[in-house]
């Protein structure tokens, strides 16, 4: 059995993990990172973000040669769509992206392992990789093994036909009826993919909305837009079972008549990668969903042992990892750095996209807290037109005696782009009022953003 010795080993190569181990070789410490897979970059990179969005910008055009060009006088015909051809594209991103941080982990002297790690002791792992066995130690040990896609009681998924996230990246063929069970982003990303490659998709949830942790306003302007899309809801759902009959998919809902479709997404969330890491061994307990505990450094009940990502909850998002990551090895090595979870954006990927970060209305009524909101439409922007984008808006919300921007939330054309700016300024705590009197070039969809930051002290140019 061979041994190896570091200063930091970080258990797991996603986008919290390889991150931390880069930021740790940074800072001068010997640095080792174990995966499981043959390549680095997690789920996030291989068969979560990176190709889902591939797809989705694929579809998009797809979708916008066939039916999109006609209002700016182009036209085209004989519009056909290639799957396979799109499926590669997507295949070659991620093959570029998971060759390139192998190329990062190797220009900052990271130690790569390429094998399924274990804790054995409170500063101990044992790596089995492909060239055999080795033991490693540690004094600092980062746990960030991510998370994986929740199964349901009654849903016989066979990866193929029934089958979760992963399985509708790599569909050989578009599904005539594609049922999508869970209303949240990852189900309607995916779901708008193949509905614009042509699929009949139903989207069932078995709350009374979609995307339930958003903004209930946003969501709601979410839900309409979709609908004209041709997607349909199913809000009050709840699926009992789902299974292969024959060549079809049969799902039945509690209290409705039986659905019948070609293939199932099952997208109810996601669950931590917690079991089978030896938790047990260096007396580490997760909570009753998994979840490893850690303190305000990010650092386990045991001394040495931290933990980052989804492994820990929160939001399960890869830049909120990556933050955690870089966080954790500035503390081990001695910086006083922190993670300010107020400022954390989140984007869905859909056509419009959504986007959000800090409070929502529903969360800040239930705190007790007096706001003030601003808001501007997309309608009022000479670049949404001038995109043909006007269906969405900007909303802020600001505190009623500070002016201290509390949420921000976006709907509509780049809201993933226009998130930043938002996210920037309540990291500096700013207040609609720093927001406002920033000038903003003309014309740009940021204007809708300065625009509603006006609205929120009522003295917005463009809008009534």
């Amino acid at each position: 059995m061979k041994q190896a010795e570091h200063d930091v080993v970080v258990l797991g190569g996603g986008p919290g993990g390889y991150v931390a181990a880069i930021r740790a070789a940074q800072l001068g410490l010997n640095v080792a990172c174990i995966d499981e897979n043959d390549v680095f970059g997690g789920t996030c990179l291989r068969v979560g973000c990176i190709p889902s969005k591939a797809l989705l910008e694929s579809s998009h055009l797809f979708h916008q040669a066939k039916e999109g060009l006609a209002g700016h006088g182009i036209q085209a015909s004989d519009v056909s769509l290639d799957l396979a051809t799109m499926l590669a594209r997507k295949d070659k991103i991620v093959s570029q992206l998971t060759g390139g941080i192998a190329m990062l982990l190797k220009r900052n002297k990271v130690t790569a392992y390429n094998g399924r790690g274990k804790l054995t002791a409170v500063d101990q792992l044992v790596a089995e990789t492909t060239n055999g066995t080795v033991t490693i130690r540690a004094k600092h040990i980062i746990l960030a093994t991510g998370s994986r896609p929740a199964t349901m009681k009654g849903i016989e998924c066979d990866g193929q036909r029934i089958g979760d996230s992963t399985a509708a990246l790599s569909y050989s063929e578009v599904p005539k009826r594609l049922v999508v069970i869970g209303g949240g982003y990852i189900g309607l990303e995916l779901g708008s993919v193949w509905k614009r490659l042509g699929s009949q998709v139903i989207v069932l949830e078995a709350m009374d909305r979609i995307l339930p942790g958003l903004d209930h306003e946003i969501g709601q302007l979410a839900h309409r837009e979709f609908t004209k899309q041709g997607i349909e809801f199913r809000t009050g759902s709840w699926v009992e079972s789902a299974r292969v009959s024959g060549s079809e998919c049969i799902v039945q809902c509690k209290g409705a008549e039986p659905i019948a479709c070609d293939r199932v997404l099952l997208s109810t969330g996601r669950i931590p990668c917690s079991q089978d890491i030896g938790l047990e061994t260096v007396g580490i307990e997760t909570d009753r969903r998994g979840f490893v505990p850690v303190n305000e450094h990010l650092e386990t009940p045991v001394r040495g042992i931290y933990a980052i990502g989804d492994l820990i909850g929160g939001a399960m998002l890869a830049h909120k990892a990556s933050e955690e990551g870089i966080v954790c090895a500035e503390r081990i090595s001695g910086m006083q750095s922190h993670v300010n979870y107020q400022a954390i954006p989140a984007v869905v990927y859909t056509h419009p996209e959504i986007a959000s970060v800090g409070k929502t209305e529903e969360q800040l009524k239930e705190a007790g807290v007096a706001y003030a909101k601003g808001i501007c439409p997309y309608g009022a922007s000479g670049r949404a037109l001038a995109l043909g984008e006007v269906g969405g808006r900007v909303k802020i919300l600001a505190d009623a005696k500070t002016d201290r921007v509390l949420g921000v939330h976006i709907i509509g054309a780049h809201a993933g782009d226009l998130i930043a700016e938002a996210t920037a300024a309540m990291e500096f705590g700013a207040s609609s009022e720093d927001i406002a009197r920033c000038c903003h070039a003309h014309p740009t969809l940021s204007e809708l953003v300065h625009e509603a930051a006006m609205a929120v002290s009522k003295r917005a140019i463009h809008t009534a």
